[in-house]
């Protein structure tokens, strides 16, 4: 029975001496080794081989991002409002050593260290600016915790304002202003299209009156030039008429010359003259109550014998 514990212990020995000389490091991490209390290197991701009871895994440190919500935490404004701020912290070890022993926590450091630099830039703004100026604040509170935070061996990369919570009165305030706001743009943009369409409308009856006006000028000179033209075709008409009543005018008394030349023809003349002239007074007698005769009205024979004279000098002095 002995004889198997003694192997069994020394067995147990050795697997306590190779764990405490063989160390393993994973990917992204770094192992700080002491030497008897004594700050001795820091180990890679790998195979490593301390000596036992003398060398010592102390810290244990990953190099990834490391990502810690800031406490939310009031602070006051510019214009003394208080207002509750919450945010979110990117950290990152760069050098494993001055995390170890730079500061007992790094990452409560850098946020504690945060809150603090987040309260004196929300100091130095007014309450509006707070959210219209979000990408300065995280800035201001980036290159402040970075810059403490070099001793540590810690990286600041990122912080970001997650949440800004206003009080129930302020918050009220805001949105009878934001509604105020709202309707006194929604009372211009409707004055402006009232005025708009004024213009518009005034626009339109002018340009209505210049195209009538147009209009009317375009037809009074149709009107003119219509009339101009009928003017022209009535007097050319006229003119016509008037040439055409004379040429047959001259051709009647071109055919009745030729007839009085014919035999007979004086006979015919004489008849026809003593005919006419008996008309005439038959025709004044009817329309008038008072007839003028002639003294010689006895003597038609005298008068148409006196008229056929006057043919014959005109049919002597013709060609």
């Amino acid at each position: 029975m002995m004889g198997l514990i003694i192997p069994a212990l020394l067995a147990l020995g050795v697997i306590i001496l190779l764990f405490m000389t063989v160390r393993i490091v994973p990917q992204r991490q770094v192992f700080v080794v002491e030497r008897l209390g004594k700050y001795r290197t820091s180990l890679e991701a790998g195979l490593h081989v301390l000596v036992p009871f003398i060398d010592r895994v102390a810290y244990k440190h990953s190099l990834k991002e490391i990502v810690r919500d800031v406490p939310r935490q009031s602070c006051i404004t510019k214009d003394n409002i208080e207002v509750s701020i919450d945010g979110v912290m990117y950290l990152q070890v760069v050098d494993a050593k001055a995390a170890s022993y730079g500061v007992d926590d790094y990452v409560q450091a850098s946020q504690q260290l945060a809150q603090t630099t987040l309260r004196s830039v929300i100091g130095k703004i007014d309450l509006d600016k707070t959210f219209e100026e979000r990408s300065e604040i995280n800035m201001e509170v980036v290159r402040a915790v970075d810059e403490a935070a070099q001793p540590w061996g810690v990286k600041v990369l990122r912080y970001e304002v997650a949440d800004i919570t206003l009080p129930a009165s302020i918050k009220d305030a805001m949105e009878k202003q934001v509604r105020a706001e709202r309707e006194r743009r929604a009372v211009v943009a409707e004055s402006e299209g009232d005025r708009q369409a004024a213009i518009n409308r005034s626009e339109g009856d002018r340009q209505a009156a210049i195209n009538r006006s147009e209009g009317e000028k375009q037809e009074m000179i149709n009107i003119s030039e219509g009339e101009k033209l009928k003017q022209i075709n009535e007097a050319e008409g006229r003119a016509r008429q008037i040439e055409l009543l004379a040429q047959a005018t001259a051709t009647g008394l071109g055919e009745v010359a030729a007839a009085i030349r014919q035999d007979g023809g004086d006979e015919a003349v004489s008849l026809r003259i003593a005919e006419q002239y008996v008309a005439a007074f038959e025709k004044l007698a009817k329309e008038s109550t008072t007839l003028l005769l002639p003294s010689n009205l006895s003597d038609v024979g005298g008068t148409v014998a006196g008229l056929q004279k006057v043919l014959k000098k005109i049919d002597v002095t013709e060609p």
